[in-house]
């Protein structure tokens, strides 16, 4: 069969959903349906009898608007996508939304429509293949094989993520990786040439990529370059595509109007005569069904693995028994009893250390037993603490390092996270300052948004950094965090915590973490088993008294403040108080209102002292309850001196405290 009519199939599909929710983006899927043919006929491993099959190639639509290519790629290829869902398409609870959203059960690898991310999602998963295979595989098998594809357009280049993970892919050699630029000169203003005029080729063969330019309407030209892009090992490659928008259309075809609206009735019928597709909306003959169907191929190379996979087995018992954890992201069976053993001694070794200290000690012991945790630092390592005593460097000449030198590029970071957790078989890490989370925060939210057990760990966690200033000191930025549905910050006062707090990070399953640690000392808080039990519950109390006349709440480096001015209530005025520790505000509000209720008793007034913007505490306070916080940016001085200027010592908590009892 010609291959006009199959790849047609994937205009007209495109189009007609588009349509019918009158809402999309049409003008991609028609400009990139030779490429998508190209690729998907000829070269996708894929198995759509089991989207789950590990070693499969990895596909990415970075420029996700063009979601109805995606949705029609998969119907057409025998996943469990019907025309209806199609028909659905942009609907409520649809199988098919408006842009790409995670769903492995219908072949979907991620989330894109932030323009830019999907690439740097593709530059992670294709940083965990080249780890994983450097780990597993042996010079008889190779059960880690496979290379990773990612659609872009114009959009996805501007976005200066891009930038930051493209740059990073061809310092690594990231040869598996393959991309397709869809080079259409359009985007929703116009044309592009009026702002972006980058020589984009030369840009990436700076980058240390394989370049290469081809007709993107010629399926045999693509062809011949996805052959030479697959038999380049040492260089990711960027495929040039000179494309149309919207082709096919008489009237709109390169043109702004193609890209994000219905083409219209009229417009769809002539499109339909231009391309000779005498087919109804959403009508696709059996031959066109015959020439996508991936299921029996994708059966036949899964089988290949799988028989692979058994003799790897019986040569390699302990690599196989390791690699299969890996892949089902279970935890080894004796880590419970590990941990276990290691918050006790936690306990015992509790001393004076600042919380990113602590946060070290934690990831030599979690990182030895956790060998799928990969860590990384955006040019902060020796801030952060990130490099354990089981770490080293993941390099070209050492490809499976366990740590990764980001350099400075916190946004490029967590994008790639990303693609690494979405991936399978690693657990990633990555650091940066807390306010640096502004530069992170949108893959952060995508990584909450897919439901991905990420590990952002965020140093320098309050005005207490001291001299570097406003610009580095976080204000608003834990509630932002904390206002991100599906996302769980910790924010541990001392060792005990923190070693709470990674278990939580290492054992999530469904939700990203943050945790936040201070540059400056914190003090050993003494707990009785009990709480240290409760610590798993986000919020517990510290000291409960039954005569108590106020509660006072603290996270991290202010719950030793809250004690001192306990103790000085007591001592100078007789006031008794409750102490909460709340290293983690989010975990505590998902307990039931009876546990709440007994941290937080509701007949005594509450104050909150927190080195942050206030906004968080709100849902668990009462009007009259007060939080002690800061609402302006921080200065430049020394840690002791800023902190007095903002009021946190102890004579001011208590003349706080003092106010709110009297009332």
């Amino acid at each position: 069969m010609h291959n006009s009519e199959p790849t047609n199939a994937l205009r007209f599909l495109s189009i007609d959903a588009v349509q019918k929710a009158n809402s999309g983006h049409p003008g991609m899927p028609m400009g990139m349906a030779e490429i998508a043919t190209a690729l998907w006929k000829n070269h996708l491993n894929h198995n759509p009898s089991n989207p789950y099959w590990f070693n499969r190639d990895r596909f990415v639509l970075s420029n996700g608007h063009g979601s109805m290519l995606l949705y029609s790629l998969l119907h057409l290829t025998g996943y469990d996508l019907s025309i209806k869902d199609l028909k659905d398409f942009r609907k409520l609870k649809s199988k098919t939304p408006g842009h790409p959203e995670y769903d492995l059960q219908f072949g979907i690898e991620t989330t894109t429509g932030p323009l830019g991310q999907g690439i740097a999602n593709a530059v992670g998963m294709a940083i965990a293949e080249k780890i994983l295979a450097a780990q597993f595989n042996t010079p008889q098998e190779e059960p880690i094989d496979h290379f990773t594809y990612a659609f872009l357009g114009d959009g996805c280049l501007m976005e200066g993520v891009s930038h930051e993970a493209c740059s990073f892919a061809g310092t690594h050699n990231l040869g598996k990786l393959i991309c397709f630029y869809d080079q259409n000169g359009i985007s929703i203003d116009g044309e592009i040439e009026n702002w972006f005029t980058d020589d984009s080729v030369k840009r990436f063969d700076s980058y240390g990529w394989q370049t290469i330019e081809v007709d993107g309407h010629n399926v045999d030209e693509i062809n011949e370059a996805i052959i030479l892009a697959k038999n380049e090992t040492q260089k990711p490659t960027m495929i040039f595509c000179r494309t149309t928008i919207g082709f096919g259309s008489p009237a709109k075809a390169g043109t702004a109007d193609a890209h994000g609206a219905p083409l219209g009735d009229e417009e769809i019928l002539k499109t339909r005569q231009a391309l000779g597709w005498n087919y109804e909306p959403f009508e696709v003959p059996e031959s066109v069904y015959d020439f996508w169907n991936a299921t029996e191929r994708g059966t036949e190379i899964n089988d290949d693995w799988n028989a692979m996979i058994e003799a790897y087995k019986n040569n390699h018992p302990k690599q196989y028994n390791e690699l299969s954890r890996r892949m089902s992201g279970n935890m080894p069976d004796d880590f419970d009893q590990i941990y276990s053993a290691f918050l006790d001694q936690c306990n015992t070794d509790n001393s004076s250390m600042a919380t990113r200290k602590a946060s070290q000690v934690c990831l030599d012991f979690f990182v030895k037993e956790l060998p799928e945790l990969v860590g990384g630092s955006a040019d902060l390592t020796p801030s952060n603490n990130t490099f354990s005593k089981s770490s080293s460097t993941f390099s070209n000449e050492n490809p499976s390092g366990n740590h990764i030198n980001y350099g400075v590029r916190e946004f490029g970071m967590s994008a790639i996270m990303n693609g690494m957790v979405l991936h399978g078989g690693i657990k990633p890490y990555g650091a940066t300052f807390l306010v640096f989370t502004d530069y992170a925060r949108n893959a952060v939210r995508l990584s909450a948004l897919m439901g991905l057990p990420n590990i952002f760990v965020y140093t320098h966690d309050s005005i207490a950094l001291g001299e570097d200033g406003p610009t580095h000191q976080p204000v608003e930025h834990l509630v932002t965090l904390r206002s991100t549905p599906n996302l769980n910050s910790w924010r541990p006062a001392d060792l005990v915590e923190t070693a709470v707090a990674w278990k939580n990070a290492v054992t999530s399953e469904n939700t990203p973490t943050c945790l936040i640690f201070s540059r400056q000392n914190t003090s050993p808080i003494l707990r009785n088993e009990n709480q240290i039990k409760a610590i798993e519950n986000g919020g517990y109390l510290l000291d409960d008294q039954d005569n108590a006349s106020i509660t006072l709440i603290a996270s991290g480096s202010e719950l030793q403040l809250s004690i001192d001015a306990a103790s000085s209530l007591k001592k100078e005025h007789g006031i008794i108080s409750n102490i909460v520790s709340m290293p983690c505000l989010d975990k505590f509000l998902q307990q039931n209102k009876e546990y709440q209720s007994s941290v937080i008793k509701e007949d005594l007034p509450s104050l909150v002292i927190e080195l942050s913007h206030p906004n968080s505490w709100y849902k668990i306070l009462n009007k009259s309850d007060k939080v002690l916080g800061i609402e302006t940016f921080g200065e430049s001085a020394p840690a002791n001196i800023l902190l007095e200027h903002f009021g946190f010592t102890t004579s001011n908590v208590v003349e706080i405290a003092k106010s709110l009892v009297d009332e």
